[in-house]
């Protein structure tokens, strides 16, 4: 399945247990030897009472992680066309909390991802206290980054062009910076207008894929808090547009875009 053109192998643990450990998991992620992937969703029976199901997400790197925004509308429409439950809402449990995803009247997926975090030890962040933007020091050179928390760390940057943004160089520079001690997610966005961002992230464990749905969850919230960006804004990825909504701080960010299923299959691991 795929949000955006943020691809995902989606594996059904509802049945009976599935225990895969980190070498299968990169089998299954590589796109040259496996299947080919940017994570593995898993979906599995509920941990707690008041959910429907709890879902856990493996990057390519074959490490667990707490929340993905585009996996988490997949997964809506995975449970939904596989008839394991007839909601067009869920309540997922996850690493990182409870998310509730919707299944639109118009195929689009609308996701509950829960109110960013900001404090910095919560993110976790390694900063004295909380700030609106913080100054990273990356191979030699500062730059002024939002970092918050949806779920998972991101370490967001205003960026002029960003198509010309070093994602490819910088991107694991900060992914793996010794002030975000479970890394970090990259974020570089351009302000097209206060309803509008362009946005490339170099995903923690994966490198940069063409979407990101928590990382634009995160560029929206700390444009929002920068006062730049309006409550409902057009996330435009290299896979294509989202669109983002935040009342503000200790509200819910909603996310609302498309899940595809692309194809079925089995696979000898």
């Amino acid at each position: 399945m795929h949000g955006l053109g943020n691809d995902f192998v989606v594996l059904d643990a509802t049945a009976q247990p599935l225990s895969l450990d980190t070498q299968q998991l990169r089998f299954i992620a590589d796109r040259h030897f496996g299947i080919g992937c940017d994570q593995i969703l898993q979906v599995e029976l509920p941990r707690q009472a008041d959910t429907d199901f709890y879902y856990r997400i493996f990057n390519a790197d074959g490490g667990e992680v707490e929340q993905c925004g585009n996996g988490a509308r997949c997964f809506v429409r995975y449970v939904h066309d596989k008839g394991l439950s007839n909601k067009t809402e869920i309540r997922v449990g996850t690493l990182g909390g409870v998310i509730v995803p919707r299944l639109e009247a118009d195929g689009q997926v609308t996701v509950d991802m829960g109110a960013p975090v900001f404090e910095p030890a919560q993110i976790p962040f390694d900063a004295g206290k909380r700030a609106l933007t913080y100054p990273l020091e990356v191979d030699g050179k500062t730059f002024v980054i939002s970092a918050l928390s949806m779920g998972n760390p991101h370490a967001v940057q205003i960026v002029p062009d960003v198509e010309a943004a070093p994602v490819g160089s910088e991107g694991p520079l900060i992914e793996r910076h010794a002030r975000f001690p479970q890394r970090v997610n990259a974020g570089y966005v351009q302000v097209a207008g206060r309803g509008h961002i362009r946005l490339r992230v170099f995903e923690r464990g994966t490198g940069e894929t063409l979407a990101c749905g928590t990382g634009a969850c995160a560029a929206v919230v700390a444009g929002i808090m920068r006062g730049l960006l309006d409550a409902r804004v057009r996330v435009t990825t290299r896979g294509g547009d989202l669109v983002i909504s935040w009342a503000g701080e200790g509200q819910p960010v909603m996310m609302t875009g498309p899940a595809m299923t692309v194809f079925e299959g089995e696979i000898e691991i």
